[in-house]
């Protein structure tokens, strides 16, 4: 049975970490689902401290990833309407499935920054930022599920 949890928590930390690249998939939580599968058997024994902190940094990166192409937006000079309008496509894209995710808020924040009167070239250069934050939100969730992952390798090791 503990061979069985084992080999089903290293399926939740491989999906997981393809979860922060294909869109749709909620690779963080995947991934910290894996740890509690682990914890399960009786080959690994992580704190209940492990445990809950993981549990925050998942829950923090998990609603960061819909904030950081926003921030991105505004960093590279948008106004509140690229933040807007790069936050709206970032919802939108969901529904477009894993290229929408990745247009959406890109588009959103050009739309929003000439719809605030921005010439083209600004509004572009805030889609743009808003592209460099996803990609920033990505990384942080490869970051995250990669940590977990080598954290379980750790305990069964």
């Amino acid at each position: 049975m503990d061979i069985a949890l084992l080999i089903l928590a290293g399926i939740f930390m491989l999906v997981g970490i393809i979860g922060c690249i294909v869109p749709g998939l909620p690779g963080a939580p995947i991934a910290y689902a894996g740890l509690w599968i682990a914890q399960a058997s009786e080959c690994v024994d992580f704190s209940w401290q492990f445990l809950l902190i993981w549990g925050i940094v998942t829950i923090v990166v998990a609603v960061l990833d819909y904030f950081v192409p926003a921030w991105g937006t505004k960093y590279f000079g948008g106004t509140k309407y690229g933040v807007w309008g790069s936050t709206i496509g970032v919802f939108a894209g969901l529904i477009f499935g894993a290229v929408g995710v990745i247009v959406c808020p890109l588009i959103g924040a050009v739309i929003g920054e000439l719809i605030g009167g921005k010439e083209v070239e600004d509004a572009f250069k805030a889609g743009w930022g808003s592209f460099i934050g996803l990609l920033c939100g990505t990384l942080l969730k490869l970051i995250c599920c990669g940590l977990m992952t080598v954290a379980l390798i750790q305990a069964i090791w």
